[in-house]
């Protein structure tokens, strides 16, 4: 079989059928109307992930997916050839296949496995920002609040520092900001502090700051025309699932509004991934839902594909899970109601196939077989769901497992954007401006007041005055006794003029 089709990925070899040299391929024109890889742990979920990655960067496609477990950073290294690794390639008949590395960028929120991945508070939002805080409605309203009260005084929110500056602030001028924007309580606001603490103290502060990430860093095409693969380190982040899953949904958003509408291409401009999908739905507000659902409709048009890897199909909501036409359903094993509903909702999704009971074969699929049905163009029309095949899964031309440290310093010191996101950045925003703005008015209270230009001791002048004088005290008693003097004389002029003038009258 030649899997070299152009414009598609192969995705294995079908058992069930022998046309075209059985080869289950995913079409590239196609890979922006998303996608589910599901299956129970151990079946063979993210070796699957890696050759669909690697035939997207192939084809000169970009792709970003996270690393639950470390070991989808084989990706970065070629690898090595043995006897079962090439039994399944001779058995699909992959003529062309060598082992290689793909072109990879690893990032990390915190980091250490990566290049920094950062984003500042207000491009992040309230929305978003509330569900990482977990904070409730009336918590959430406070902040739209803080966020609002930013925008009004021209008050940057860059990093968490920031957004505590603000809250003090919101604190200090509870009764006008309450008059103004709606009630703030002083016990909502420290619960949002305390929702800070918590974070900063997870490792969330490396995530806000600067230089934030910057999209084109994330759909790079290497010198060759090949997809470059980011990476993002998750082993740690997976612990703090609504970090984990607002970090991507945040990131798939930020895609959606920023990349123009391009329509239908004859293949994606980025493919992301979404593993663990099952924590994106997790006590999700309607709101945030709401969200999810639109961005998944429509970006698309925008040229991005989403797919989602979870263990069941039904970890996705139905009005998603619709939107998914690309399907590679791996064992599940129906020991419980849970699994066995599972596995109808799994047949049931699947376009039909008179030669297969999907219901009975998903419980027998082995490592590396799975149930595939993807977009293909028919008699019957353009991009239909194909009948879905028992399908031998090709093996990734990558490392199949994790990858030292040395080797994963050699990649970061490779990477092209390593000068641009490894140092921060700390410019003047809300805590500078504030904190300057309170020692102005500290420094205006300490002063002492000015003294008035009447002031006669002021300077040399009031020097000499004291030594002649004496002080204020002494000028008054001075004062007062050259009145009493004054007066005493006068009257006896008065007296002695009065005298000489009834005196003479009497002569």
């Amino acid at each position: 079989m030649e899997p070299a089709i152009a414009g598609n990925v192969l995705v294995g070899k079908s058992i069930t059928r022998a046309d075209s040299g059985g080869a289950v391929v995913l079409d590239a024109r196609y890979g922006n109307r998303h996608g589910l890889v599901a299956g129970a742990t151990g079946t063979g979920k993210t070796v699957t992930l890696m050759t669909l990655a690697e035939g997207f960067s192939r084809l000169g496609v970009p792709v970003f997916l996270a690393d639950v477990k470390g070991d989808v950073a084989g990706l970065a290294v070629p690898g090595t050839d043995n006897p079962k690794l090439q039994a399944r390639v001779d058995e699909i008949g992959i003529a062309d296949y060598r082992t290689e590395a793909c072109p990879t960028i690893f990032w990390d929120l915190y980091g250490k496995l990566g290049h920094p991945v950062r984003t500042t508070v207000s491009e992040m939002g309230p929305l978003l920002l509330a569900r990482i805080l977990e904070l409730n409605e009336t918590q959430s309203g406070v902040l739209d609040i803080v966020f609002k009260l930013a925008d009004d005084r021209g008050l940057l929110l860059l990093d968490l520092d920031d957004l505590r500056a603000l809250l003090a602030l919101v604190a200090e001028e509870r009764k006008a900001v309450s008059a103004e924007y709606g009630l703030v309580s002083a016990q909502t606001v420290a619960a949002i502090q305390r929702a800070l603490l918590r974070l900063s103290q997870d490792g969330g502060e490396a995530f806000f700051g600067e230089p934030a990430l910057e999209l084109q860093d994330i759909m790079r095409v290497d010198h060759g025309g090949r997809g470059v693969i980011g990476i993002l380190a998750a082993d740690q982040l997976i612990l703090r699932p609504r970090l984990y899953t607002t970090f991507l949904l945040w990131l798939l958003s930020e895609l959606f509004e920023t990349l123009p509408e391009v329509g239908d291409l004859d293949k994606p401009k980025l493919v992301f991934v979404f593993d663990e999908a099952h924590l994106l739905f997790k006590d999700v507000p309607p709101a945030l839902r709401q969200r999810i659902e639109q961005v998944v409709r429509l970006i698309r048009s925008k040229g991005v594909g989403v797919y989602f890897c979870s263990q069941f199909p039904d970890d996705v909501p139905g009005e998603i899970l619709g939107q998914l036409g690309n399907r590679v359903q791996h064992a599940l094993r129906a020991f419980t109601p849970r699994d066995q509903k599972a596995v109808r909702t799994a047949a049931d999704t699947f376009v039909a196939n008179p030669g297969l009971d999907v219901a009975q074969t998903i419980a027998q699929l082995g490592t590396g077989e799975a149930l595939v049905s993807t977009l293909r163009d028919t008699e019957t029309g353009k991009g239909v769901p194909t009948p879905v095949e028992r399908t031998l899964v090709a093996p990734p031309r990558c490392r199949m497992g994790a990858i030292g440290d040395d080797e994963r310093a050699r990649v970061r010191a490779g990477s092209p954007v390593g000068a641009k996101y490894d140092t921060a950045v700390n410019r003047e925003s809300a805590a500078e401006r504030l904190a300057q703005r309170a020692q102005q008015q500290s420094a205006a209270n300490e002063a002492p007041p000015a003294r008035r230009d009447t002031d006669t001791r002021a300077g040399v002048g009031g020097r000499i005055n004291d030594w002649l004088l004496g002080t204020k005290r002494r000028q008054g008693i001075l004062e007062a006794s050259g009145k009493q003097a004054a007066r005493t004389i006068t009257n006896r002029i008065v007296r002695g003029v009065l005298g000489n003038i009834f005196n003479g009258r009497g002569r």
